[in-house]
């Protein structure tokens, strides 16, 4: 199954409150990214967010759920309603996350 565009749009709203929110389609799914880190992604309508120390105390009851067969198990975020919880969950997370990796010329 595809995320689909409208669920995307939805997700950028909650998030319009961050400045460099971007994200890249990858085989129907969306790669999320916070000021050019990878923070998660849409994977079949859900947001999933990298399992960093900080988003797990952010999330102590989130259940871990794979993104695609053979993936790492992502957090899996229910309270997409909520910008200021999102807000707060990627600002939390950014300092944990890695960068991004140069592109091989």
């Amino acid at each position: 199954m595809t995320s689909s565009k409208e669920y995307l749009q939805f997700i950028l709203e909650q998030l319009a409150g961050l400045e460099e929110i971007t994200y890249r389609p990858m085989m129907g799914e969306f790669i999320l990214y916070y000021r050019g880190k990878i923070i998660g992604g849409i994977y079949d309508d859900r947001l999933l967010v990298k399992p960093v120390k900080s988003a797990i105390a952010y999330l102590p009851t989130a259940t871990y759920e794979l993104p695609y067969a053979g993936a790492k198990e992502m957090l899996l975020i229910t309270d997409v309603d909520d910008r200021e919880f999102l807000t707060g969950l990627f600002n939390a997370m950014y300092d944990e996350l890695p960068a991004a990796k140069a592109k091989k010329k």
